[in-house]
Formats: C-alpha cells, structure tokens, sequence
C-alpha cells in the first residue's frame, strides 16, 4: 500500500477514534435505548412540544451512532478493495477505493463537526444579544453590522429569526438588540460568538474620512425548554414596563407594553418588546431570564467560564476575540484561534462557519495555541 494511502487511512481511523471518545459510544447507546423505550409510550404525544424534542435527541444519537459504524465499514471494505487491486495489478481498482478513501475523509470532517456539538444545551435555539461599546455613532452603526451578520448567517442556514428587542442609536444604528435564533444547535454555533468584536475602518460618519476603531459585544445564551428547571424567587426581580421604541415594522411593534426585568442578586437584565401585549411580554421576559441564569450556570462548568465572562465584562481593548479590518487592507481574524480571511464581504453577510468550527474544535478538544497576535 502506497505510503499517500498508508496516511490517508490512518488519518481516517484518528478521526474515528476521535468521534467515539467525544461521543461516548456507551453512554449514547444506552441513552438511545432509553429513548426508544419512552418513544413506545401510547402517551407520550399528549406533550406535542416533549414528543418532538424527544424525537429529534432519538434521531441525533441515531444518526452519529450508525454514522460511525457506517464509516468503520466503507473504511475496511476501501482497504480491501486496495488489497485486492494491489494483489491483481489492478491500478483502475485501487484508484477507485483511494478516491473512495478521499470522500470518506470528507464525510468524517463533517461528523467530527456535529459531534462537537454535543453540550448539554447545544441542541437548543438561541438568543442573541449585541450591545454597542463606547464610541457613540460609530460603534452603534457596527452594533447593527454585527446584528445583520448573525441575521444573515441564520437565515443562510435555514433558521428561524425573531427580533425581541431593538434600541435605536441617536443618528444610526442601534444600541442594543436582542434576536431569537430557532433551529437545530443554534445554541451550539452560536455559543462561539459570544465576547467583543472589534472593527477598523475609514468611518462613514467622519468628514476628514478617517481611520476609526470601534467595538461591540455579542451575548449568547439558550432558550431553555421545560425539562431544564431553573427557580427564581419573584421578590428577587424587578418589573419595569416601558414604551416599546426600536425599528417598528417587521422587527418591533412600537406600543406600551415593553417590559424589563432584573434579576437583583446577578444583577442580570432582560428586555422584550416584541409582542404588542404587556401578557405576551412578560412571559416572554421570564423566559429569557430564565434561559440567562441558566447559561451562567452552564458557564460555571465550563473551563473557559472565567475567560469568557472577562471578555463580556469590557467593551473595548484588550477583551477582542475577533478583528474585523477593512482599511487600509482586508482582513477579519479570530485572535482565539488564528483563523483568518481577506473576504470580509463574505464574512459581514454571515459566512461564519470557519471561525465557528475552529472554536469549537479548539474547546472540544482542548487545543490551545500560542499569543495570537492581533491585525492593525
């Protein structure tokens, strides 16, 4: 077997081994058949909403289980076949299985991907806030730059968008939106984004056109469905109603009923305008807050907890996970990672995968690399 072959099947059986650690082949198979014993419950579409969520967990442990049995087979059968061509002289054979090998190879780059979305509340949608930095003006219109981005990149992947809340800038952009991410592990992709994003550009608004810096940050956490239980006292919270301001049209509805609620002892707030009664607010609100206290518990038994609370806590130098430079050159780089590209167009209309992949693989498999130096 030639020695290109030789690598290229041990790269394959790597990633195999890899995919069964971070899968947990036992522990999947026997929450698999767990889940096949409640799915033969003659009561279990009484609960529409707990029917399907149960369904979809069957059908992901499904998919990764016989997945990777899927892909130990083609690789044996591959490898024979190599023999077998090596054995007769068959040089026709033995392309067809390397080639065959190569597509493989393919099919478990994308299955160590998914497999990296596997977190306790991966599977959930998300919700999506981006808050403006310091800067006025400049930082309030790339606070809506980003929010068109994250828009742009969910509506690419199928998901749903829904605006909650939406606070307008003085003379453009905003200060602060809240979106809800519906779809398949947006809570998994999403999660990555979360920190500051810092833009360089010859500013629109300045008439001596002029390099500018300008940050915003970008809060991730999940929405939370009724299997995960999170308390909160109701004297720990604060209630504000409000006028609903913001965009109108599709994205808010301006009438009297925002509300705002705070929860004291974290000192967490939410805000929700998007339904044009006070009722549908609130819930909507509680909700959220829900979801917010339980991402900061999720956060806690995470490694990174500590970092990635640090690069929330300041919108400004020092606390970038990402730069996005479009003057005098272009170029958008992930400081966590290193991934970079010239193709900033491509990048501020939602072509995020790449970032995304490399930081969920660094966290999954706990890669870290060396001071990644920032672009100018």
């Amino acid at each position: 077997m030639r020695a290109e072959i030789e690598r290229l099947v041990e790269e394959i059986k790597q990633s195999v081994g890899l995919l069964r650690r971070h899968l947990d082949v036992e522990k999947s198979t026997a929450r698999l058949a767990e889940l096949n014993k409640l799915a033969e419950d003659p009561n279990l579409w009484n609960d529409p909403q707990k029917a399907q969520k149960l369904m979809q967990e069957r059908t992901s442990l499904e998919d990764s289980l016989s997945g990777i049995g899927k892909v130990e087979q083609e690789l044996e059968d591959d490898i024979g076949m190599i023999e077998l061509g090596e054995a007769e002289g068959d040089d026709g054979v033995v392309a067809e299985a390397e080639a065959a090998l190569k597509a493989l190879k393919k099919e478990v780059a994308r299955r160590e991907l998914e497999a990296l979305l596997s977190g306790e509340a991966d599977r959930f949608d998300s919700y999506l806030e981006v808050h403006a930095g310091a800067g006025g003006t400049e930082s309030q219109d790339w606070a809506q730059m980003l929010l068109r981005m994250y828009t742009r990149w969910a509506e690419t992947h199928g998901f749903k968008v829904e605006f909650l809340e939406e606070s307008e800038g003085e003379e453009a952009g905003i200060k602060s939106a809240t979106i809800q991410v519906s779809g398949h592990n947006a809570y998994g992709w999403l999660k990555t984004e979360a920190g500051v994003h810092r833009l360089v550009r010859i500013s629109p608004f300045d008439s001596n056109a002029r390099r500018h810096t300008s940050f915003s940050s970008v809060q991730v956490f999940p929405v939370i469905d009724d299997s995960i239980k999170i308390d909160i006292k109701e004297s720990d919270v604060r209630v504000d109603t409000m006028r609903s301001g913001g965009a109108g049209g599709q994205h808010v509805n301006k009438t009297e009923s925002a509300v705002r609620l705070t929860h004291i002892p974290t000192g967490v707030a939410v805000v929700c305008q998007a339904g044009r009664s006070q009722h549908k607010n609130r819930a909507q609100a509680w909700d959220m807050l829900r979801a917010r206290l339980y991402e900061m518990e999720l956060k806690k038994r995470e490694e990174k907890a500590a970092a990635d609370q640090a690069a929330k806590t300041d919108i400004g130098w020092g606390h970038q996970i990402r730069s996005y430079v479009l003057q005098p050159y272009q170029m958008v780089k992930d400081l966590r990672t290193g991934v970079q590209t010239s193709d900033t167009s491509g990048v501020l209309n939602g072509e995020l995968d790449d970032f995304m992949a490399a930081t969920l693989a660094q966290r999954a498999f706990g890669t870290t690399g060396a001071d990644i130096e920032d672009v100018d």
